[in-house]
């Protein structure tokens, strides 16, 4: 990797471990649907004018109904569910469980039809990573708040799922137009709600803050990152972002907002990002026809955008 690319990886690895975070600042003051309108409207219109250098938007129309899956399953639902589950989990517990996209990923690619066999390798990833899962959400399940920890792992499923319609349905449309346009989208959906939620005083500095960060830095000016990441390491080493970014929402939470670091999460970090990692990983003697697509790993990863 070039002293470039590793500059953009570290940026990117801070840059998409720090949103759990802000949003956990930001609920305290506004409603998660306040938030979610707030990020994707204002990230939107700052990636506009990129996106409509060249004509990139003219060649979206062919993929109206895979976009707005898209759109659905990465920012419409996943945001409103994280922003919700974080008024009540703590950030760095928001950020690990998260860190199981890849292996829900994985069992998505295998149920849909995915071109590369389950060799014991991997499926011993899933069991380990889906052990660390439970070990992390088993205490709230049981008997802490239930529906925050399922909003989360759902929200892990969504991002999965929008990675794998990425691959399968988009991976020939240019990625900012597609990420401006379902960016727009999304805040548009959130308009009503925003507004009907819209705080009755004004917002503390922190939480202006906190979303003025969230849609500028980590979510506008990190696709543009991200993008100059692929182009100078590659799609496959750009994803590894998604083994990092757990561990400075973890350092984050406890450094910043005081959250206790238990042996539970600990253990969890190593069990989910252990099992990622394997679930995750090519047979070696697997051979996949050229006329076959890769799996999601492969490309632009969208799923891990926070």
């Amino acid at each position: 990797m070039s002293r470039r690319g590793a500059l953009l990886f570290a940026c990117m690895c801070v840059i998409w471990g720090i949103p759990y975070l802000l949003i956990k600042v930001a609920v305290e003051d506004v409603s998660p649907a306040v938030l979610v309108f707030a990020r994707t409207g204002v990230a939107a219109l700052v990636l506009l004018p990129f996106a409509l250098r060249g004509g990139g938007m003219r060649g979206l129309t062919p993929y109206t109904w895979p976009l707005l899956v898209f759109a659905v399953t990465e920012f419409v639902g996943p945001w409103w569910m994280l922003s919700d589950a974080e008024r009540r989990l703590s950030s760095s517990t928001t950020g690990l469980l998260i860190a199981s996209v890849p292996i829900f990923g994985a069992v998505l690619v295998y149920l849909t039809g995915g071109t590369e066999r389950m060799g014991p390798v991997r499926w011993a990833g899933l069991a380990i990573g889906f052990g660390g899962v439970a070990v992390l959400a088993g205490p709230t399940l049981g008997g802490g708040d239930p529906w925050a920890a399922v909003e989360v792992l759902a929200t892990a499923l969504c991002y999965a799922g929008a990675a794998l319609v990425a691959e399968r349905k988009l991976k020939d449309v240019p990625s900012l137009p597609m990420t401006t346009v379902c960016l727009g989208f999304t805040a548009l959906v959130y308009v009503p709600l925003a507004a009907y939620q819209w705080p009755d005083h004004v917002p503390t500095g922190k939480a202006f803050g906190a979303m003025g960060v969230l849609a500028l830095l980590c979510t506008a000016v990190a696709m543009v990152i991200f993008f100059e990441l692929v182009r100078e390491v590659g799609a496959a080493r750009a994803t590894v972002i998604t083994y990092v970014n757990p561990a400075v929402a973890v350092a984050a939470g406890v450094l910043i907002l005081d959250e206790k670091f238990t042996l539970a999460i600990g253990l969890s970090f190593l069990l989910i990002l252990g099992g990622a990692v394997l679930a995750t990983r090519r047979n070696a003697a697997a051979v996949v026809p050229a006329t076959e697509e890769p799996l999601p790993g492969a490309v632009d990863a969208p799923g891990q955008r926070l």
